[in-house]
């Protein structure tokens, strides 16, 4: 499964004190399932429920939501498209500590494709995972190029700039 790290690395480059304390974003998957038709190929899809956990968040929770809904529209775009999914795909939690911090949890449901193949000629089996189809003509794409979060009130969140994450 390749989501999750694109996942942390677009998140530690948004807020870049998860990266400097790794620690805190703990990202972990659960109710995992394979979906698989039985066909001509191996063909198969993991689904699952990713988990992502800030420790003592100390921004506000829209400096974490923005660069993770960017996210989404490039690696799971089904979620904005689809008014059924949207409503459960993406629930969160969060643990007020004190007034300026928060634990703070996302839970996203995820899919990935992994196409099976064999080559003919020596019989080997190759597994590739695939990114998610282009929505054709849909505006929902991820910013491209440099972007800033920016509240009405000043200095209560974070700036940041991030390239659009590579498409898993």
């Amino acid at each position: 499964m390749l989501k999750p790290a694109s996942l942390r690395a677009a998140l530690e480059c948004a807020l870049p004190e998860l990266a400097a304390n790794p620690d805190r974003l703990i990202i972990y998957i659960d109710e995992g399932r394979i979906h698989s038709r039985y066909g001509d190929s191996l063909s198969f899809e993991y689904r699952y429920r990713l988990n992502v956990v800030m420790l003592d968040y100390a921004h506000h929770a829209s400096a974490a939501i923005v660069p993770l809904l960017a996210w989404l529209r490039v690696h799971q775009p089904e979620i904005g498209l689809n008014p059924d999914l949207a409503d459960q795909a993406v629930t969160f939690e969060a643990e007020i500590l004190n007034h300026s911090s928060m634990d703070f949890a996302v839970r996203l449901q995820l899919s990935e494709r992994v196409i099976v193949t064999q080559d003919p000629a020596t019989g080997e089996t190759h597994a590739r995972h695939v990114g998610e189809p282009d929505p054709a003509g849909s505006e929902l794409g991820a910013p491209t190029g440099p972007w800033e979060l920016v509240f009405v009130k000043p200095n209560t969140a974070p700036g940041w700039t991030t390239p659009t994450p590579a498409p898993v």
